[in-house]
């Protein structure tokens, strides 16, 4: 059965891979809301997208969906709004009738994860998010390997991913809109070194100011180093060399995590996931939103032995 949608936020820098996980998985956009009118992406989806500059007039226009035939009616609400807004957006598409397919992080505290829960059950309705690198093909392989094994893994994370001056002017260069470097940048990292490695036993922080993070986490099957930055003078040589503006790294003892490739679909596969009853809902997201938050508030460490290599510059 088709499913009717509507996206808040559709004019935002992720909005379009979700724009293609909705016609992807042979669904329907019928209405969408940005506060910016620079939209004419819809074009490419749909020429009958109803489009709001305003949240008050598009909740109107759900509401009235919502009480019209089963067959208008919106079933998912997808949220690509600024990160500090998911959960006000979450609360509106649950009251509307719809489920909520939401991009990372589902929120920035991991407080607001309760009240979420109350209205799921008060709505009976649901909440889902983007864990995408849940679904990458050569990630859910390791993750069958490390089952099989009992051992403690020494492992690296580092994820440098250029960005220019407009990012500190943006919502996303605010730590109270975007929850910082770690949380903005690195939530699906930090989720996926949970979802292999178990859970959180201790964390340091080592650095932590506006373009970068670094620190160290004991998981449960782990010691992490780990390093986020937005700067792009801290692109290692050869990947500034080669022209990249993006450097992802993971080593488990010493062998690199080769999964570079694969990430253009993922957004779809959540979709597909998601609309098969298997998506990630605010159980699965609420460690890795407890963690960012436990590493945005903590003091910092002095550096020692467990520094990140970046860290010697």
């Amino acid at each position: 059965m088709t499913k009717n949608f509507a996206v808040i936020g559709v004019g935002g820098y992720i909005a379009p891979r979700h724009l293609r996980a909705i016609r992807d998985t042979g669904n329907q956009l019928l209405a969408a809301v940005d506060p910016k009118d620079s939209v004419g992406v819809l074009d490419q989806y749909s020429f009958d997208v109803k489009f709001f500059t305003e949240i008050e007039r598009f909740d109107r226009h759900l509401e009235k969906l919502r009480r019209g035939p089963e067959e208008g009616r919106i079933h998912y609400v997808s949220i690509c709004s600024p990160n500090y807004l998911h959960d006000a957006h979450c609360r509106l598409a649950l009251h509307s009738g719809a489920d909520v397919i939401c991009e990372k992080p589902l929120v920035i505290n991991p407080w607001n994860l309760d009240a979420l829960e109350e209205i799921e059950a008060e709505t009976q309705h649901r909440i889902h998010t983007i864990l995408q690198l849940r679904v990458h093909p050569e990630l859910i392989k390791l993750r069958e390997s490390l089952q099989k094994q009992n051992a403690v893994h020494d492992v690296e994370l580092t994820y440098i991913t250029s960005r220019g001056p407009w990012y500190q002017v943006s919502w996303k260069g605010h730590a109270d809109k975007s929850g910082g470097v770690a949380t903005n940048i690195g939530v699906h990292f930090f989720d996926l070194l949970m979802w292999l490695f178990g859970s959180v036993n201790g964390i340091k922080v080592y650095r932590s100011d506006e373009q970068r993070m670094s620190g160290f986490i004991e998981l449960e099957k782990a010691r992490v180093r780990w390093y986020l930055s937005v700067d792009k003078n801290d692109l290692p040589p050869q990947v500034k060399a080669g022209g990249k503006t993006t450097y992802r790294s993971i080593t488990v003892d010493g062998k690199e995590v080769e999964f570079s490739e694969g990430f253009t679909d993922l957004h779809t596969r959540v979709y597909e996931e998601t609309l098969a009853g298997r998506g990630f809902g605010i159980k699965d997201a609420r460690s890795s939103i407890t963690l960012t938050h436990a590493i945005r508030t903590s003091p910092i460490s002095a550096v020692d032995e467990l520094v990140h290599p970046f860290l010697k510059k």
